[in-house]
C-alpha cells in the first residue's frame, strides 16, 4: 500500500522530483500529501493551482493502481530515497529521483566506475571495454553502464565474466528489454547484478529519456570512463554530468581517423585522464585496490534509513557543507525542525558538525 501512494504522488501532473521532495518535507509521507487540503498544498513552494486540482482528481489513483499491478508482475521493487538501500551518492546530484525501480540486488558497499561509449563501437573499442571492465571487476569495483548496444553491453558482459558486480541504468521502463538482443544479458543482470530505472513501467526507450538516464549513471559512480564516442555522442553528456557532479573523467584514446574516437580524444585534450590500462583508473582511486579489501576501502556512502525530512537535510549537505541558517532557508522546514533533523542525522552517523554551526556529510 505504501508503494501505491509513492507512485500516485509522482504521477500527479505537474509534480516533478523537486516538488515531490518538498511535499514530503512538509507532510512527511506521500499519503499525507495526497490527503492534504487545497490550502495546505498551495502553501508549498512550486505547487500551482493546477497541481492542487490534479492532486484532488482521480487520474493519479487509477495510474497508481495499475502501476502496482504491473510492479508485482515485473518482479521489480521500489527503492525509495528514504530507504537504506537508496544510493546515497545520488543525493549529490541535482534532481535525484524520489524512487527507483530495481531488479536484482542494489549493493553499494564499494566503489563504482561508469563505462560509456558508442553504440556503433569498433572491435578495438569492444575488446578494450571488455578488458577494462574485467580488470575493474577483479579489483572489487562495480561497473555501471546503460545497457545499450556496443560499449555498454561490452562493459556489463566484461564485469560479469570476471565474476564482478555490474549495474545497468535503463532509459525505459524496467520491464522493457532494450535492445531486444540483450534479453539474455537482462536476465543475467537481474540474477547476478542489478537493473534500475526511474521511468514508469511500460515506458518506451524514447530518445529524450537517455540524457536523464545519464545523470544517474554519473551519480552512481566515482568516475566515468569514455571508451569510444563521436563528437555529439550521448556519452559526452554523461561526461559533462560527471564534471558537474565532481566525478573523475577518464577516456581511452582512439584512432584519429575514426569518427567514434573524436569525442574521447577531445576529452583527453580538455583534461580527462588518458586510460590505456586499468591501473590508470586505480591510481585515481587511491592506488591499486586489493580485491579482498576493495569493498570496504573506498565506500561510496554509508547505508542508513532516512525520514523524508532527514533526507531534505542530507540532500543539501551532500552537495556542500552548509551553515544551519542556509539549511533553514533552502528547505520547507522550520528552524526547530532543522535542528531536530541535524541531531537525528548526527546520531545516525550520517553527518558531522563543524565549527560555527556548519554541517557536512560524514565520509
Amino acid at each position: 500500500m505504501e508503494d501505491f501512494y509513492w507512485i500516485g504522488l509522482k504521477a500527479v501532473a505537474g509534480i516533478g522530483n523537486v516538488t515531490f521532495r518538498r511535499l514530503l518535507e512538509r507532510f512527511e509521507t506521500p499519503q499525507a500529501a495526497l490527503a492534504a487540503t487545497p490550502a495546505e498544498l498551495a502553501a508549498v513552494k512550486g505547487v500551482s493551482p493546477a497541481v492542487v486540482k490534479a492532486v484532488k482528481g482521480a487520474d493519479w489513483q487509477r495510474f497508481a493502481e495499475e502501476e502496482c499491478l504491473r510492479l508485482t508482475a515485473s518482479g521489480a521493487k521500489l527503492i525509495k530515497f528514504t530507504s537504506a538501500d537508496y544510493p546515497k551518492s545520488l543525493f549529490e546530484i541535482p534532481d535525484p529521483p524520489p524512487f527507483l525501480y530495481v531488479r536484482g540486488e542494489l549493493l553499494f558497499n564499494g566503489v563504482a566506475i561508469a563505462i560509456v561509449g558508442s553504440r556503433r563501437a569498433t572491435s578495438y573499442g569492444l575488446l578494450t571495454t571488455t578488458r577494462l571492465a574485467e580488470g575493474l571487476a577483479r579489483h572489487g569495483i562495480s561497473v555501471v553502464s546503460g545497457m545499450a548496444r556496443g560499449i555498454d553491453t561490452a562493459a556489463h558482459k566484461g564485469a560479469l565474466q570476471a565474476g564482478g558486480r555490474t549495474i545497468g541504468v535503463l532509459g525505459c521502463g524496467i520491464d522493457k528489454v532494450y535492445p531486444p538482443e540483450n534479453r539474455l544479458l537482462f536476465g543475467e543482470m537481474a540474477a547476478k547484478g542489478c537493473l534500475m530505472s526511474e521511468f514508469s513501467l511500460g515506458t518506451l526507450p524514447l530518445a529524450e529519456n537517455f540524457p536523464r538516464r545519464n545523470r544517474i549513471i554519473s551519480g552512481l559512480s566515482r568516475g566515468v570512463l569514455v571508451v569510444e564516442a563521436a563528437e555529439n555522442s550521448g556519452s559526452l553528456i554523461t561526461a559533462q554530468y560527471a564534471l558537474e557532479h565532481g566525478r573523475d573523467v577518464f577516456a581511452v584514446p582512439g584512432n584519429i581517423s575514426f569518427a567514434t574516437s573524436r569525442g574521447g580524444n577531445r576529452l583527453i585534450k580538455q583534461g580527462a585522464k588518458l586510460v590505456d590500462c586499468v591501473e590508470d583508473i586505480l591510481e585515481e582511486l587511491g592506488g591499486r585496490l586489493a580485491a579482498s579489501t576493495a569493498a570496504t576501502s573506498l565506500p561510496l556512502k554509508p547505508s542508513f534509513e532516512l525520514t523524508a525530512r532527514e533526507a531534505a537535510i542530507y540532500e543539501q549537505l551532500a552537495r556542500s557543507p552548509l551553515h544551519i541558517d542556509a539549511l533553514i532557508a533552502q528547505t520547507e522546514l522550520t528552524a526547530g525542525e532543522v535542528s531536530s533533523m541535524l541531531l537525528h542525522l548526527e546520531l545516525k552517523g550520517a553527518i558531522v558538525s563543524m565549527p560555527g554551526k556548519h554541517y557536512a556529510i560524514a565520509n
